[in-house]
């Protein structure tokens, strides 16, 4: 069998991401399952984002992803991804549904198809398939309640579109994808034209900056979600993403992303993941303090 051409891929791991994927946060048990989702994931993102193929080509392989990972047998071997044939395993010895890596590859095949999106609702629609599918697998991995999964999509959303302002300009000119709202952009007097240039004009300027206030709104709906996930060292993983999100999103408020860095770098990583860290243990030591002093009385 082989994996997707290695034409396709990007050469991005897990460790290129803006936010942790299995960190050692993650207990080992749980880690393998985990990076085998993203392995699948991130061949999907590839062949998606592919500057060369056709549109045809690209949703061509995504099917073969998916035959991969359901078991159909209608594919010559070749045909079939190593990747899709791991996360199809430990989806069976886990005795977890598909589902969450299918939404997945509808949130690719829209990457294909769908180049602009009408509004902020549209938007959310995508992120219901592109971003809150890759919490809700970590959390079933691990066992949580579903209660979380409110908490978990508006965390997933915030950091989808903060990676969608980061990239504005990149995925425009090189894809010619657009994922900040029409509306927003015609709101502010700014066209999508706008994201080709080399700094943004002042409308732009003040859209992208309400599109990151509207994300910060998202991540005061998700900050309850850490002190609610009952397995301590996924806490605290998620604790150090809402952290980093914070930071990144005060930069995309502060900066242009068309012409000033706004990412972090790995000693800032480092000091926001640490403040994340004891910023979840104290909000998990508040959230069960009634319990013991319950306990006790």
């Amino acid at each position: 069998m082989t994996d997707a051409p290695a034409a396709l891929r990007s050469g991005k791991s897990h460790r290129d991401e803006n936010f942790p994927v299995a960190s050692h946060l993650i207990h080992p048990r749980h880690r393998g399952a985990i990076l085998a989702f993203y392995e699948f994931v991130r061949i999907a993102d590839d062949i998606a984002d592919h500057q060369t193929l056709t549109e045809a080509e690209k949703l061509a392989h995504l099917d073969a992803l998916e035959a991969g990972l359901t078991g159909k047998d209608d594919l010559p071997p070749k045909a079939v991804s190593p990747a899709a044939v791991r996360l199809r395993t430990v989806l069976r010895d886990r005795n977890l549904a598909p589902r969450h890596a299918l939404d997945l590859l509808t949130a690719f095949r829209m990457d294909v198809t769908k180049l602009r999106y009408r509004d902020w609702d549209d938007l959310m629609n995508y992120c219901s398939y592109s971003a809150m599918p890759v919490g809700r697998f970590v959390c079933d991995v691990h066992g949580e309640d579903r209660s979380v999964w409110g908490a978990n999509d508006a965390l997933c959303a915030a950091l989808q579109i903060i990676n969608h302002l980061q990239d504005c300009g990149a995925d425009f000119r090189d894809l010619n994808r657009v994922y900040v709202p029409l509306d927003a952009l015609a709101a502010s007097g700014a066209s999508v034209e706008d994201l080709g240039r080399g700094a943004a004009t002042p409308a732009l300027r003040n859209c992208l900056r309400g599109l990151a206030q509207r994300t910060g709104t998202l991540l005061d709906q998700s900050a309850s979600f850490s002190p609610r996930i009952a397995d301590f060292r996924l806490a605290m993983e998620v604790a150090v993403i809402q952290s980093l999100a914070r930071r990144l999103t005060a930069l995309l408020i502060a900066r242009d992303p068309l012409s000033e860095k706004v990412h972090l770098k790995a000693p800032a990583v480092a000091l926001v993941g640490l403040t994340g860290v004891v910023t979840g243990a104290v909000q998990r030591m508040r959230a069960l303090a009634p319990l013991a002093k319950s306990y006790r009385a």
